[in-house]
């Protein structure tokens, strides 16, 4: 009776609020910002259930819950899997781990790998790069008036310094990024009826064995990139192999392409729809570039989601949870945490201190390319703002339904 009971009581939801009904991410945006608010609301978090599979999550929605989470990685592990449905075991074996579904100690090797291949003078390079590449999309813009944004700009000035930076040649490229674009086509909520079965895997199959080529000719010939530092760095005796190689550039290529496309998209139509806050920005660019890109992050929040799966039992915010169980973390929610922001719903570049969750909660899994896209994003916009005064967005972004990513499918531009 007492596993009966409880069982009901996980699964009542205020309002009919179901976060793990495909249908609750067709909602528009401030409507599940107010079942999200609701669900801030009560005393701690709930508990919902796939009525498809059967299988269940705790949702933290508060911003307290989401960081202690995300930093406490003994107790909440990224190993079995961070998304939703997690990834089948004979994926990650073909396929090679993701750094994000690893936990301590081998998250922490392939991390210092990473991060050591990350010198001064790639870093120095890099940024150089980016100044490159957003002058010559906003050369373009001004030449072509393209009517879409997501295509001609925030898609390509995170790819082209993403592809320059690993070292990628020019005519790999169209091919590389046509399979990004199969691999992640259905990430969403939607599936398309002629759905191709395995058409994403086969993708991220094609796009791996590329990338693994060219590790194994930079082991023979080192360039000055960042395939070469990787796959012939020493750090305690290891580098990337040929499999770690393909799951980390395949990362690359969704937090670090993905994520800043829809951030500067939606960065875009926030400045469109709240004149006052582009009229604040440009009266000092120096001044609040930096902050308005964070208020962009967060207001946008481009990741919606991630899991984790709780090793032991444990007590969060009142709420027991098993060993075994899953956590989701959402992001978006906490982002909005009355406890947190003032006015959360507003957009608002001058907000300070302004301690999102946009590039995650803390811990050993914070965005390892945060520094970069705060780069790719205060670059774009001063070469927009100073040179394109003005560019705005048009009616609302054409949005994904998805459950995992905010993403911006196209958007309006008018000058």
């Amino acid at each position: 009776m007492k596993a009966t009971a409880d069982l009901a009581r996980r699964r009542h939801t205020p309002d009919g609020i179901d976060l793990a009904d495909p249908e609750f991410w067709r909602l528009p945006l401030p409507e599940r910002a107010a079942a999200f608010a609701r669900l801030r609301a009560l005393d701690g978090p709930l508990y919902f259930t796939d009525l498809r599979t059967g299988r269940g999550f705790h949702a933290l929605v508060r911003h307290a819950d989401v960081v202690a989470a995300s930093r406490d990685s003994k107790v909440f592990l990224s190993g079995p899997g961070v998304t939703t449905p997690e990834p089948a075991r004979w994926v990650r074996t073909v396929f090679g781990d993701s750094m994000v579904n690893l936990d301590d100690p081998r998250h922490a090797d392939l991390r210092r790998i990473v991060s050591r291949a990350f010198t001064p003078r790639l870093i120095s390079r890099v940024e150089e790069d980016i100044r490159v590449v957003a002058r010559e999309l906003v050369d373009r813009v001004a030449a072509d008036r393209p009517a879409d944004f997501v295509p001609s700009v925030a898609a390509q000035l995170p790819y082209r310094v993403i592809c320059d930076m690993m070292g990628v040649p020019e005519q790999q490229r169209r091919r590389i990024l046509a399979l990004v674009n199969d691999a992640s086509e259905h990430t969403g909520v939607a599936r398309s009826r002629l759905r191709v079965p395995g058409r994403g895997l086969m993708a991220l199959a094609r796009m791996q064995q590329i990338i693994a080529a060219l590790g194994r000719e930079r082991r023979r010939r080192p360039t000055d990139d960042l395939i070469s530092a990787l796959v012939t760095a020493d750090v305690d005796g290891r580098r990337l192999n040929s499999r770690e190689l393909g799951a980390f550039f395949s990362l690359l290529l969704v937090a670090g392409v993905e994520t800043t496309r829809n951030a500067l998209a939606h960065g875009l139509h926030l400045l469109s729809t709240h004149p006052e806050q582009r009229e604040l920005l440009t009266a000092d660019l120096d001044g609040r570039l930096g902050g308005a890109v964070e208020e962009m992050v967060r207001h946008a929040t481009p990741i919606i989601q991630f899991r984790r799966t709780v090793a032991v039992d444990h007590e969060l915010n009142g709420t027991r949870l098993a060993a075994g169980e899953k956590v989701v973390l959402f992001f978006g929610s906490a982002n909005r945490d009355e406890a947190v922001f003032t006015d959360p719903d507003a957009f608002d570049i001058t907000r300070s201190p302004n301690p999102h969750l946009g590039f995650g909660g803390g811990g050993p899994h914070f965005c390892l390319g945060a520094y970069l896209a705060r780069q790719e994003m205060r670059v774009l916009f001063r070469e927009l703002l100073t040179r394109l005064p003005r560019i705005r967005s048009v009616g609302e972004p054409a949005l994904v339904h998805s459950s995992f990513d905010n993403r911006v499918k196209a958007l309006r531009l008018a000058y």
